[in-house]
Protein backbone atom coordinates (compact mmCIF):
# COMPACT_ATOMS: atom_id res chain seq x y z
CA UNK A 1 0.00 0.00 0.00
CA UNK A 2 1.60 3.39 -0.44
CA UNK A 3 1.90 6.61 1.49
CA UNK A 4 -1.27 7.72 -0.19
CA UNK A 5 -3.43 4.96 0.20
CA UNK A 6 -2.51 4.99 3.71
CA UNK A 7 -3.13 7.88 4.53
CA UNK A 8 -6.43 7.76 2.59
CA UNK A 9 -7.62 4.99 4.43
CA UNK A 10 -7.78 6.58 7.57
CA UNK A 11 -10.27 8.97 6.34
CA UNK A 12 -11.16 11.43 3.77
CA UNK A 13 -8.33 13.35 4.62
CA UNK A 14 -7.01 13.79 0.89
CA UNK A 15 -9.93 13.86 -0.79
CA UNK A 16 -12.28 16.15 1.26
CA UNK A 17 -9.72 18.40 1.34
CA UNK A 18 -9.09 18.73 -2.52
CA UNK A 19 -12.68 18.59 -3.04
CA UNK A 20 -13.15 21.91 -1.14
CA UNK A 21 -10.03 23.66 -2.75
CA UNK A 22 -8.37 23.75 0.59
CA UNK A 23 -5.02 23.08 0.01
CA UNK A 24 -4.17 25.02 2.78
CA UNK A 25 -5.86 22.47 5.56
CA UNK A 26 -4.33 19.53 3.35
CA UNK A 27 -0.72 20.86 3.84
CA UNK A 28 -1.17 21.21 7.05
CA UNK A 29 -2.02 17.63 8.04
CA UNK A 30 0.22 15.98 5.37
CA UNK A 31 3.11 16.34 7.95
CA UNK A 32 1.14 14.97 10.80
CA UNK A 33 -0.18 12.01 8.93
CA UNK A 34 2.63 11.34 7.16
CA UNK A 35 4.82 11.59 11.16
CA UNK A 36 1.35 9.22 12.45
CA UNK A 37 0.10 7.09 10.10
CA UNK A 38 3.31 5.73 8.62
CA UNK A 39 5.93 6.30 10.55
CA UNK A 40 3.89 5.79 13.75
CA UNK A 41 5.78 7.79 15.91
CA UNK A 42 3.31 7.76 18.59
CA UNK A 43 3.80 3.52 18.85
CA UNK A 44 7.39 3.72 17.77
CA UNK A 45 9.21 6.47 20.13
CA UNK A 46 9.25 6.13 23.97
CA UNK A 47 9.14 10.22 23.79
CA UNK A 48 9.06 12.03 20.56
CA UNK A 49 10.56 15.95 20.33
CA UNK A 50 7.76 18.71 18.45
CA UNK A 51 9.01 21.50 17.05
CA UNK A 52 6.84 24.25 18.11
CA UNK A 53 5.87 27.51 16.14
CA UNK A 54 4.13 30.00 18.25
CA UNK A 55 4.62 33.70 19.36
CA UNK A 56 3.42 34.10 23.18
CA UNK A 57 1.07 36.79 24.08
CA UNK A 58 1.86 39.23 27.15
CA UNK A 59 -0.49 42.14 28.01
CA UNK A 60 1.37 44.86 30.11
CA UNK A 61 -1.72 46.69 30.50
CA UNK A 62 -3.46 43.58 32.59
CA UNK A 63 -6.71 44.21 31.44
CA UNK A 64 -9.84 42.57 32.86
CA UNK A 65 -12.04 42.54 30.28
CA UNK A 66 -13.78 39.24 29.65
CA UNK A 67 -16.05 39.01 32.50
CA UNK A 68 -17.63 35.52 31.18
CA UNK A 69 -13.90 34.13 31.57
CA UNK A 70 -13.72 36.15 34.50
CA UNK A 71 -16.56 34.12 36.14
CA UNK A 72 -14.98 30.66 34.77
CA UNK A 73 -11.91 31.36 36.36
CA UNK A 74 -13.43 32.05 39.44
CA UNK A 75 -15.47 28.77 39.20
CA UNK A 76 -12.15 26.74 38.47
CA UNK A 77 -10.39 28.03 41.62
CA UNK A 78 -13.12 26.48 43.61
CA UNK A 79 -13.72 23.59 42.18
CA UNK A 80 -10.20 22.43 42.49
CA UNK A 81 -9.46 18.72 43.56
CA UNK A 82 -6.84 16.35 44.42
CA UNK A 83 -6.26 12.99 43.03
CA UNK A 84 -4.37 11.51 45.53
CA UNK A 85 -6.14 12.57 48.38
CA UNK A 86 -10.17 12.96 47.16
CA UNK A 87 -10.39 9.50 45.54
CA UNK A 88 -10.58 6.20 47.20
CA UNK A 89 -7.68 4.59 45.51
CA UNK A 90 -7.77 1.69 48.59
CA UNK A 91 -11.12 0.26 46.46
CA UNK A 92 -10.42 -3.24 45.20
CA UNK A 93 -10.40 -3.49 42.03
CA UNK A 94 -10.79 -6.54 39.84
CA UNK A 95 -10.54 -6.05 36.36
CA UNK A 96 -10.96 -9.75 35.61
CA UNK A 97 -14.84 -10.49 37.70
CA UNK A 98 -16.85 -12.31 36.27
CA UNK A 99 -19.17 -12.26 38.97
CA UNK A 100 -18.72 -8.13 38.82
CA UNK A 101 -17.78 -7.08 35.40
CA UNK A 102 -15.54 -3.86 34.74
CA UNK A 103 -17.29 -3.00 31.28
CA UNK A 104 -20.59 -4.90 30.48
CA UNK A 105 -20.49 -7.24 27.37
CA UNK A 106 -22.75 -5.02 25.91
CA UNK A 107 -19.76 -2.29 25.50
CA UNK A 108 -17.27 -4.85 23.27
CA UNK A 109 -18.03 -4.32 19.63
CA UNK A 110 -18.06 -8.24 18.96
CA UNK A 111 -20.11 -9.37 21.81
CA UNK A 112 -22.77 -10.94 19.44
CA UNK A 113 -19.73 -12.78 17.44
CA UNK A 114 -19.86 -16.22 16.92
CA UNK A 115 -16.30 -16.15 18.34
CA UNK A 116 -16.83 -14.24 21.33
CA UNK A 117 -19.34 -15.96 22.37
CA UNK A 118 -17.37 -19.04 22.48
CA UNK A 119 -14.63 -17.26 24.67
CA UNK A 120 -15.00 -18.84 28.86
CA UNK A 121 -15.99 -16.82 31.14
CA UNK A 122 -12.30 -15.97 32.08
CA UNK A 123 -11.22 -15.34 28.77
CA UNK A 124 -14.19 -12.69 28.23
CA UNK A 125 -13.19 -11.01 31.74
CA UNK A 126 -9.43 -10.31 29.91
CA UNK A 127 -10.85 -8.94 26.93
CA UNK A 128 -13.65 -6.40 28.87
CA UNK A 129 -10.60 -5.99 30.97
CA UNK A 130 -7.97 -4.68 27.91
CA UNK A 131 -10.52 -3.20 25.78
CA UNK A 132 -11.24 -1.04 29.10
CA UNK A 133 -7.33 -0.55 29.15
CA UNK A 134 -7.10 0.52 25.52
CA UNK A 135 -10.07 3.47 26.37
CA UNK A 136 -8.56 4.84 29.33
CA UNK A 137 -5.12 4.82 27.32
CA UNK A 138 -6.35 7.13 24.84
CA UNK A 139 -7.84 9.30 27.37
CA UNK A 140 -4.68 9.33 29.22
CA UNK A 141 -2.88 10.16 25.69
CA UNK A 142 -5.42 12.58 25.17
CA UNK A 143 -4.91 14.22 28.51
CA UNK A 144 -0.91 15.11 27.96
CA UNK A 145 -2.05 16.09 24.94
CA UNK A 146 -4.31 18.55 26.51
CA UNK A 147 -1.85 19.22 29.26
CA UNK A 148 0.80 20.66 26.41
CA UNK A 149 -2.25 22.55 24.36
CA UNK A 150 -3.50 24.10 27.43
CA UNK A 151 -0.01 25.81 28.62
CA UNK A 152 0.72 26.87 24.66
CA UNK A 153 -2.22 28.45 24.34
CA UNK A 154 -2.04 30.15 28.11
CA UNK A 155 0.91 31.29 26.63
CA UNK A 156 -0.86 32.47 23.06
CA UNK A 157 -3.97 33.67 23.91
CA UNK A 158 -4.93 37.42 24.01
CA UNK A 159 -6.97 37.91 26.38
CA UNK A 160 -5.66 38.01 30.53
CA UNK A 161 -9.00 36.51 31.84
CA UNK A 162 -8.36 33.89 29.18
CA UNK A 163 -4.86 33.50 30.26
CA UNK A 164 -5.93 32.87 33.97
CA UNK A 165 -8.48 30.73 33.61
CA UNK A 166 -5.77 29.30 31.35
CA UNK A 167 -3.63 28.57 34.07
CA UNK A 168 -6.69 26.73 36.02
CA UNK A 169 -6.56 24.26 33.20
CA UNK A 170 -2.63 23.18 33.21
CA UNK A 171 -3.41 22.08 36.44
CA UNK A 172 -6.50 20.10 35.64
CA UNK A 173 -4.69 18.11 33.07
CA UNK A 174 -1.77 17.37 34.94
CA UNK A 175 -4.67 16.03 37.50
CA UNK A 176 -6.21 14.01 34.91
CA UNK A 177 -2.73 12.70 33.73
CA UNK A 178 -1.97 11.73 36.69
CA UNK A 179 -5.24 9.84 37.91
CA UNK A 180 -5.39 8.05 34.62
CA UNK A 181 -1.99 6.81 34.48
CA UNK A 182 -2.10 6.23 37.98
CA UNK A 183 -5.71 3.77 37.47
CA UNK A 184 -3.95 1.97 34.56
CA UNK A 185 -0.61 1.03 36.10
CA UNK A 186 -1.76 0.29 39.75
CA UNK A 187 -5.60 -1.43 39.28
CA UNK A 188 -5.56 -2.59 35.38
CA UNK A 189 -1.86 -2.64 34.74
CA UNK A 190 -2.06 -2.33 31.50
CA UNK A 191 -1.28 0.38 29.61
CA UNK A 192 -1.91 0.80 25.57
CA UNK A 193 0.31 3.14 22.86
CA UNK A 194 -1.28 6.03 21.33
CA UNK A 195 -3.66 5.17 18.69
CA UNK A 196 -2.19 6.65 15.26
CA UNK A 197 -5.31 8.60 14.19
CA UNK A 198 -4.77 10.59 18.22
CA UNK A 199 -1.55 11.13 17.21
CA UNK A 200 -2.14 12.71 14.30
CA UNK A 201 -4.24 15.27 15.85
CA UNK A 202 -1.87 16.08 18.86
CA UNK A 203 0.28 16.47 16.32
CA UNK A 204 -1.39 18.94 14.35
CA UNK A 205 -2.49 21.25 16.86
CA UNK A 206 0.52 20.87 18.98
CA UNK A 207 2.76 21.95 15.42
CA UNK A 208 0.56 24.52 14.62
CA UNK A 209 1.60 28.17 15.18
CA UNK A 210 -1.96 29.95 15.52
CA UNK A 211 -3.43 29.72 18.67
CA UNK A 212 -7.21 29.32 17.52
CA UNK A 213 -6.59 25.91 16.12
CA UNK A 214 -4.79 25.25 18.88
CA UNK A 215 -8.02 25.98 21.12
CA UNK A 216 -10.48 24.28 18.18
CA UNK A 217 -8.13 20.94 17.88
CA UNK A 218 -8.25 20.21 21.89
CA UNK A 219 -10.90 22.45 23.70
CA UNK A 220 -13.84 22.17 20.98
CA UNK A 221 -12.92 18.68 19.21
CA UNK A 222 -10.63 16.65 21.72
CA UNK A 223 -12.31 17.68 24.87
CA UNK A 224 -15.67 17.38 23.32
CA UNK A 225 -15.27 13.76 22.29
CA UNK A 226 -14.02 13.09 25.65
CA UNK A 227 -16.94 14.20 27.97
CA UNK A 228 -19.25 12.32 25.78
CA UNK A 229 -16.88 8.87 26.01
CA UNK A 230 -16.57 9.96 29.66
CA UNK A 231 -20.23 10.08 30.20
CA UNK A 232 -20.89 7.26 28.27
CA UNK A 233 -18.22 4.66 30.67
CA UNK A 234 -19.55 6.26 33.36
CA UNK A 235 -22.74 4.85 32.98
CA UNK A 236 -21.66 2.11 31.62
CA UNK A 237 -19.05 0.75 34.44
CA UNK A 238 -20.40 -0.37 37.83
CA UNK A 239 -16.39 0.11 39.26
CA UNK A 240 -17.31 2.50 42.06
CA UNK A 241 -13.52 4.01 41.79
CA UNK A 242 -13.68 4.58 37.87
CA UNK A 243 -16.77 5.99 38.25
CA UNK A 244 -15.28 8.62 40.80
CA UNK A 245 -12.58 9.78 38.80
CA UNK A 246 -15.06 10.19 35.64
CA UNK A 247 -17.36 11.79 37.89
CA UNK A 248 -14.36 14.80 38.84
CA UNK A 249 -12.81 14.64 35.82
CA UNK A 250 -16.24 15.66 33.78
CA UNK A 251 -16.60 18.53 35.84
CA UNK A 252 -13.32 19.66 34.85
CA UNK A 253 -13.75 18.79 31.14
CA UNK A 254 -17.30 21.04 30.87
CA UNK A 255 -15.63 23.98 32.06
CA UNK A 256 -12.79 23.34 29.45
CA UNK A 257 -15.17 23.26 26.58
CA UNK A 258 -16.84 26.29 27.94
CA UNK A 259 -14.27 28.09 27.73
CA UNK A 260 -13.00 27.12 24.09
CA UNK A 261 -16.91 28.04 23.23
CA UNK A 262 -16.25 31.53 24.80
CA UNK A 263 -13.18 32.20 23.13
CA UNK A 264 -13.81 31.07 19.57
CA UNK A 265 -17.05 32.46 19.44
CA UNK A 266 -15.53 36.04 20.09
CA UNK A 267 -12.64 35.38 17.94
CA UNK A 268 -14.50 33.82 14.96
CA UNK A 269 -17.01 36.48 15.05
CA UNK A 270 -14.51 39.41 14.46
CA UNK A 271 -11.23 38.56 14.09
CA UNK A 272 -10.25 36.15 10.90
CA UNK A 273 -11.82 36.81 6.98
CA UNK A 274 -14.12 34.46 5.16
CA UNK A 275 -11.21 32.66 3.75
CA UNK A 276 -9.99 32.18 7.46
CA UNK A 277 -13.15 30.92 8.65
CA UNK A 278 -13.49 28.02 5.88
CA UNK A 279 -10.14 27.00 6.40
CA UNK A 280 -10.77 26.27 10.37
CA UNK A 281 -14.16 24.44 9.17
CA UNK A 282 -12.06 22.12 7.24
CA UNK A 283 -10.05 21.62 9.40
CA UNK A 284 -12.29 20.76 11.92
CA UNK A 285 -14.21 18.24 9.91
CA UNK A 286 -10.89 16.45 8.97
CA UNK A 287 -10.83 15.78 12.86
CA UNK A 288 -13.94 14.71 13.74
CA UNK A 289 -12.96 12.01 10.79
CA UNK A 290 -9.58 11.27 12.69
CA UNK A 291 -11.05 10.75 15.96
CA UNK A 292 -14.25 9.08 14.49
CA UNK A 293 -11.29 6.10 13.84
CA UNK A 294 -9.85 6.66 16.67
CA UNK A 295 -12.37 4.02 18.17
CA UNK A 296 -12.09 1.74 15.79
CA UNK A 297 -9.62 0.21 18.58
CA UNK A 298 -6.83 -1.13 16.62
CA UNK A 299 -4.92 -1.64 19.30
CA UNK A 300 -6.62 -4.22 20.81
CA UNK A 301 -7.52 -5.97 17.73
CA UNK A 302 -4.00 -6.40 16.75
CA UNK A 303 -3.65 -8.12 20.14
CA UNK A 304 -6.86 -10.27 20.61
CA UNK A 305 -8.71 -10.27 17.08
CA UNK A 306 -5.82 -9.89 14.22
CA UNK A 307 -5.42 -13.85 14.11
CA UNK A 308 -9.07 -14.60 13.51
CA UNK A 309 -10.38 -11.79 11.05
CA UNK A 310 -9.13 -9.39 8.74
CA UNK A 311 -8.78 -5.63 9.55
CA UNK A 312 -11.37 -4.62 7.19
CA UNK A 313 -13.73 -6.60 8.70
CA UNK A 314 -12.93 -5.68 12.33
CA UNK A 315 -13.61 -2.03 11.16
CA UNK A 316 -16.96 -2.64 9.74
CA UNK A 317 -17.77 -5.24 12.72
CA UNK A 318 -17.20 -2.06 15.52
CA UNK A 319 -18.65 0.68 13.07
CA UNK A 320 -21.87 -1.42 12.51
CA UNK A 321 -22.13 -2.31 16.15
CA UNK A 322 -24.81 -1.06 18.97
CA UNK A 323 -22.12 0.11 20.90
CA UNK A 324 -20.46 1.90 18.64
CA UNK A 325 -23.51 3.72 17.86
CA UNK A 326 -24.48 4.97 21.08
CA UNK A 327 -20.59 5.84 21.58
CA UNK A 328 -20.93 8.08 18.43
CA UNK A 329 -23.83 9.89 19.63
CA UNK A 330 -22.79 10.77 22.88
CA UNK A 331 -19.20 11.56 21.33
CA UNK A 332 -20.56 13.83 19.03
CA UNK A 333 -23.64 15.47 19.87
CA UNK A 334 -21.18 17.30 22.80
CA UNK A 335 -18.97 18.60 19.68
CA UNK A 336 -21.31 19.22 16.45
CA UNK A 337 -23.72 21.83 18.47
CA UNK A 338 -20.26 23.63 19.69
CA UNK A 339 -18.96 23.59 15.78
CA UNK A 340 -22.32 25.50 15.27
CA UNK A 341 -22.02 27.45 18.02
CA UNK A 342 -18.63 28.82 17.23
CA UNK A 343 -19.24 29.37 13.31
CA UNK A 344 -17.59 26.65 12.40
CA UNK A 345 -20.91 24.49 10.68
CA UNK A 346 -22.32 26.48 7.46
CA UNK A 347 -24.45 24.92 4.18
CA UNK A 348 -21.10 24.19 2.36
CA UNK A 349 -20.10 21.82 4.51
CA UNK A 350 -23.38 20.33 6.30
CA UNK A 351 -23.12 17.45 3.50
CA UNK A 352 -19.64 16.19 4.56
CA UNK A 353 -21.19 16.08 8.48
CA UNK A 354 -24.52 14.35 7.21
CA UNK A 355 -22.65 11.74 5.45
CA UNK A 356 -21.28 10.35 8.27
CA UNK A 357 -24.39 10.63 10.46
CA UNK A 358 -23.17 13.32 12.62
CA UNK A 359 -25.44 16.01 11.67
CA UNK A 360 -28.57 15.03 13.70
CA UNK A 361 -26.75 16.27 16.33
CA UNK A 362 -26.72 19.93 15.47
CA UNK A 363 -29.36 21.73 17.62
CA UNK A 364 -28.28 20.20 20.77
CA UNK A 365 -26.79 22.72 23.55
CA UNK A 366 -23.69 24.25 23.06
CA UNK A 367 -21.18 24.09 26.11
CA UNK A 368 -22.20 27.29 27.14
CA UNK A 369 -25.55 26.38 27.54
CA UNK A 370 -24.78 23.18 30.08
CA UNK A 371 -23.32 22.49 33.95
CA UNK A 372 -21.03 19.72 34.79
CA UNK A 373 -24.87 18.01 36.62
CA UNK A 374 -26.52 18.40 33.16
CA UNK A 375 -23.52 16.19 31.79
CA UNK A 376 -23.53 14.05 34.73
CA UNK A 377 -27.32 13.03 34.96
CA UNK A 378 -27.32 12.89 31.12
CA UNK A 379 -28.22 9.73 29.20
Amino acid sequence: MTVFETIAESGPLLRDAVRSGNLRVLASMLGPAFRGLIRHRGRNEDSTPVQLGYRAHFDWRYARSEPAMARLYEAAKTSQWNARTDLHWSIDVDPLSVEHPIIPDEIMPIARHPLFLKLTAAEKGRQRSALLAWMLSQFLHGEQGALFAAAQVTEAVPWLDAKLYGSTQVVDEGRHVEVFHTYLTQKLEKLYEINDNLYVVIDALMTDGRWDLKFLGMQIMIEGLALGAFGFLRGATGEPLLRQILTNVIADEARHVHYGVLALSKFYASEISERERREREDWAFEVAVLLRNRFLAGEFYDEHWAHAMPRAEWNQLVLDSGMMSIFRHTMFKRIVPNLKRIGLLSDRVRGRYASLGLLEYENGPAATELTAQDLLEDR
